[in-house]
């Protein structure tokens, strides 16, 4: 917990929520007839309502990116890096909104809220939603605001899909893309881990066909399992031998299946706590949300065509150790940007992180990533 909340945080902050009564129609052919969007916001709505910016999040990510929601918080919001006075995403010159996507689990409707037709929790029957979906709800959520156009629109890996699909979907209402260790779609390996993981949810015996919410029970295995295989592919081979190499937790050789690497250790320990956390229901929305993304399908699957629509300039930025989203696939972007002739600026950061490194507070990527953010106007 912090002791005192450091200067360059927005401190403490509460959740908020919108509800919204108006039918939403989903890709898969569906509607919700009616939906909630909790999310939280830093710093201050100028009076033109011209510095708002959209942070979007990725898979297990919330609303909850920056600051604290209580002196008793053992962490701060997951993007804390980079929001706050003085950081990339200045609170002091912009106001920062950033939702919970539909079918999450902390607030927004998704499968553990009530399904007003069967009176019980939509479970499996929640509607699969899409990142064109989201960005839909994103846009009444500016409504709602009174936004009509946001400054940037940012989001790091699912989060940078977002930020993508805005452009080519809403083209007049962002300034700016800012689009972090993110891919135009998914490689057939991508989409095979995300599958693994699904498998190993549903295999759970407690997964009761997605209804486990009415036998009260969680398929803990199955998401735990789910959320160690991701987890690797979030680290690169670099960073996972530089923290834990082949370490032995007790020095040497058990010749046994319980735990004995350090490795092994802190895969377990991720695991159990996500199971804590997060709903494996929406585990599996959100997989298939990313699977599906594939803007150019919609435009003879040309990216350059369909980011002809855009009217924003764009920031790409990816790691060099980011397997899971190689650089070659914000390059592949930036391709078709320049292509559609495009202001796009690009950086490639050297980093050991992995996937991760979007999380982390690298020098580098730091700098670029302000020097970007300066130079938005927020007519001020």
């Amino acid at each position: 917990m912090p002791k005192t909340i450091p200067a360059d945080s927005v401190g403490l902050v509460t959740p908020q929520s919108l509800h919204f009564d108006s039918p939403l129609e989903l890709d898969c052919k569906r509607s919700l007839p009616a939906y909630d969007l909790v999310y939280e916001t830093y710093g201050e709505l100028n009076a033109e309502h011209s510095n708002a910016v959209l942070i979007c999040h990725a898979l297990s990510g919330d609303h909850h990116a920056a600051g604290y929601h209580s002196m008793e918080d053992s962490k701060p919001g997951w993007w804390e890096t980079c929001i706050g006075p003085g950081k990339p995403i200045d609170t002091n010159r912009f106001f920062v909104v950033c939702p919970n996507n539909l079918g999450g689990c902390k607030g927004s409707t998704g499968p553990m809220s009530l399904n007003p037709e069967k009176n019980k929790p939509y479970g499996p029957d929640f509607p699969i939603v899409t990142v064109k979906d989201w960005v839909r709800s994103q846009a009444r959520l500016a409504d709602a605001l009174e936004i009509e156009q946001w400054a940037a629109v940012i989001g790091g890996s699912l989060g940078g899909m977002q930020a993508m699909q805005w452009s080519i979907d809403y083209p007049e209402r962002l300034q700016h893309a800012v689009v972090i260790a993110a891919a135009p779609k998914l490689s057939a390996q991508n989409i095979g881990f995300n599958e693994v993981a699904r498998q190993a949810i549903m295999s759970d015996p407690d997964f009761h066909k997605g209804h486990y919410y009415e036998h009260d029970v969680i398929p803990r295995r199955g998401l735990m399992l789910a959320r160690m295989l991701g987890h690797i592919t979030y680290l690169s081979d670099e960073a996972m031998r530089a923290k834990f190499g082949r370490e032995l937790r007790e020095g040497k050789l058990n010749f046994g299946f319980d735990v004995e690497f350090q490795v092994e250790s802190y895969l377990r320990y991720q695991g159990q706590s996500f199971v804590e956390k997060f709903d494996a229901n929406t585990y599996l929305l959100m997989t298939k949300a990313l699977d599906y993304f594939d803007p150019a399908a919609d435009y003879d699957n040309n990216l350059a065509r369909a980011l002809q629509r855009a009217k924003a300039d764009f920031l790409l930025i990816a790691f060099t150790s980011d397997w899971r989203f190689a650089p070659e696939r914000s390059r592949e972007i930036v391709k078709a940007l320049l292509h559609s002739k495009k202001n796009v600026s690009y950086a490639e950061i050297e980093a050991h992180h992995g996937h991760d490194a979007f999380l982390m507070p690298i020098r580098n990527y730091m700098d670029v990533f302000h020097r970007y953010m300066e130079r938005i106007n927020t007519g001020q």
